[in-house]
């Protein structure tokens, strides 16, 4: 029997978010850049689309839009959250839980990685780590 891929594809708006500002203090993120981070990350705007393992995230707010593509189960470089460079490998975790390990080529600041999990009644819970600061931000779909 063929595995069912859950389905993260939508457009997405935040329900709540906890200990934003504490993740970018932990990467090392000066008091001034991250008062202009929470405020701008408040209610961010993201895309998902989906083809398969496929996954292409938009996230724009006032600030700026990233845009990241992966397959779950292929390596891939990204930035993390504070701008470095890494190579992030994702995962199934479970049916509904993609995570990922980001690790830095200098193995510069804390170790950091991040997960997005589709709950059984429609969020998207995504968490965020730095070292041992985890952040979580809930989402709904529009």
């Amino acid at each position: 029997m063929e595995k069912k891929t859950t389905d993260f594809s939508g457009k997405w708006k935040m329900k709540s978010s906890e200990r934003f500002e504490d993740l970018l203090k932990a990467l090392g993120v000066n008091v001034f850049l991250r008062k202009i981070a929470v405020r701008a990350a408040a209610s961010p705007a993201v895309e998902i689309t989906q083809q398969d393992e496929s996954l292409s995230i938009k996230t724009s707010t006032s600030v700026r839009t990233t845009h990241v593509s992966f397959t779950v189960g292929q390596s891939f470089n990204e930035t993390t959250v504070d701008g470095r460079p890494c190579t992030s490998f994702p995962k199934w975790e479970t049916d509904s839980k993609i995570s990922c390990e980001q690790s830095v080529p200098k193995g510069d600041g804390p170790k950091t990685a991040w997960t997005r999990e589709l709950t059984n009644d429609g969020e998207l819970i995504l968490t965020m780590t730095a070292g041992d600061v985890v952040c979580t931000r809930v989402y709904e779909r529009e």
